[in-house]
């Protein structure tokens, strides 16, 4: 199993997406229920995979939230994920479409 960190502020954020190789970032609202769907199939993928990931909670960490925004010129949407190389966005995505499948044919791609 993957392990998930939590990113509270841009300092993490940048810390989190400077680092080499493929890595995962979830932006999940708490009081929706698409983003709950979502992040069940994001938990899902993480359980059978060995990949780092971080998790943004858009309400509570909102500067964090816009930062990811602003620093990728990706219009904000939550929930959202992104696969990050070497601190490009290799692949976006958002509402229904983050699928555990979807998430795996992205990093082997």
């Amino acid at each position: 199993m993957a392990s998930l960190t939590q990113l509270h502020s841009v300092e993490q954020l940048e810390q989190f997406v400077n680092q080499p190789g493929k890595r995962l970032l979830f932006k999940h609202s708490t009081i929706c229920p698409i983003s709950t769907s979502a992040h069940d199939e994001f938990s899902a993928f993480l359980e059978e995979n060995e990949l780092p990931a971080a998790i943004v909670l858009v309400r509570e960490d909102r500067p964090v939230s816009n930062d990811i925004a602003e620093r990728y010129g990706i219009k904000h949407e939550s929930p959202q994920i992104f696969l990050l190389e070497d601190g490009s966005v290799k692949w976006h995505t958002s509402h229904w479409k983050i699928t555990r499948q979807a998430i795996a044919e992205a990093v082997q791609a």
